[in-house]
């Protein structure tokens, strides 16, 4: 497939954009051990620890987003910004020439610009990879340009003026959350027969999230007919205190559980009936790689509303439920909370509507485009 082959990963920022990446490039070398693997991206951001952790060389280009706010501050960093992209051009290009890759592909973030922008320059064969529905600004500019276009899912392509038809692909998702056994992983947990809720904000936690979340806990737990997992996120360590202060003590109740961050997605997702969360492409995909229900409470201070609209490609297929932040309360995230599991039969609809959804050789898929490119003379 990709034997021999050189190929070189753009992609940083967020694990959404690193970890797909990783997964693919992983796939690579586990078939393929004598491809060569670059990867680039910045110094700052997460690609600089988690891809050498990976065991894949690594390689920077000096490059930051421009502001879209206008202040004077801000004017001041775009120029700045400016001035880098412009370095950056350079470094990618140096790069590029030193690397002689066969294939370059495109996983998101900054840092894809200039170098894809490069590779496609240079005639070298090129791919991205878009993840969410509504395409961010860079990824929208490359398109036209690049030699494939691979997306999550279809409904980002009418957002697209893509140079060749786009492919669908899906995103790719860790083995473990797959293969992850359901009676197991309650086993494990302690769990009876009782509904699990599973509910988090991301790693550093939402504010709107936690607050809502633990007016539902305290509306719900002294009833016991389910279970609560709740990740309350770095900035959310206030969580258990403002529990207690309700009257919902978690270190005496068993069925409710709290903390800072899980660490064991996989088990906590296989054991989990309903999951409620940000809409973040790599967490939609997880969910219908398992076929599970959810609540989706979008960002709303992300790029382009993409959250917004990741969030209702399930809900349009009938495998999600959305509440805007600007509508959650408490009560209404209770109230959204008992209809599901009052209705076991929506639940489990809810949940195979997802499993529909998903793609199950997502990796495959996007390797062998890759490998299409790399023996091919675009």
């Amino acid at each position: 497939m990709l034997s021999g082959k050189r190929i070189l990963f753009a992609t940083g920022g967020t694990g959404g954009h690193i970890n797909p990446a990783l997964a693919v490039a992983g796939y690579i070398r586990r078939n393929a051990p004598d491809a060569q693997i670059l990867f680039v991206g910045t110094a700052e951001k997460m690609e600089a620890k988690l891809v050498p952790a990976a065991g894949f060389d690594f390689k920077t280009i000096d490059i930051s987003g421009f502001q879209r706010s206008l202040s004077w501050t801000n004017i001041k960093r775009n120029i700045g910004t400016l001035s880098k992209l412009l370095r950056a051009s350079s470094q990618a290009k140096k790069i590029l020439r030193d690397f002689k890759p066969d294939v370059v592909v495109g996983f998101g973030g900054y840092v894809s610009g200039p170098v894809l922008r490069m590779a496609a320059k240079m005639g070298i064969p090129t791919a991205i990879h878009e993840q969410n529905a509504y395409p961010g600004v860079t990824n929208k500019t490359l398109a036209k340009r690049v030699d494939r276009v691979m997306l999550t899912v279809q409904a980002a392509e009418k957002y697209l003026k893509p140079k060749n038809p786009c492919v669908l692909t899906g995103l790719p998702v860790r083995g473990e959350i797959v293969e992850a056994d359901r009676d197991f992983a309650r086993a494990e947990l302690g769990l009876d027969a009782r509904p699990m809720v599973l509910s988090m904000g991301g790693s550093l936690g939402a504010r709107a999230i936690n607050e809502a979340v633990v007016e539902l806990i305290a509306n719900k737990a002294a009833a016991g007919d389910c279970w609560f997992h709740h990740a309350y996120g770095q900035y959310g360590k206030w969580v258990p205190d403002k529990l207690r202060e309700k009257g919902v003590d978690p270190d005496a109740l068993d069925n409710v559980t709290v903390r800072e961050y899980i660490s064991d997605m996989d088990r906590c997702l296989a054991a989990a009936d309903l999951v409620i969360c940000r809409a973040g492409a790599s967490s939609l995909s997880e969910f219908e790689a398992v076929g599970r229900a959810s609540i989706l409470i979008p960002s709303p201070n992300v790029a382009e509303n993409h959250q917004f609209h990741n969030a209702m490609a399930l809900v349009n297929n009938g495998a999600a439920v959305i509440i805007e932040e600007k509508d959650l309360t408490g009560d209404r995230l209770t109230a959204e909370v008992d209809a599901l599991l009052a209705d076991p039969e929506r639940l489990r609809t809810l949940g195979e509507n997802a499993k529909k959804m998903a793609i199950p050789d997502t990796v495959e898929r996007i390797a062998s485009i890759l490998s299409d490119l790399a023996g091919s003379n675009i």
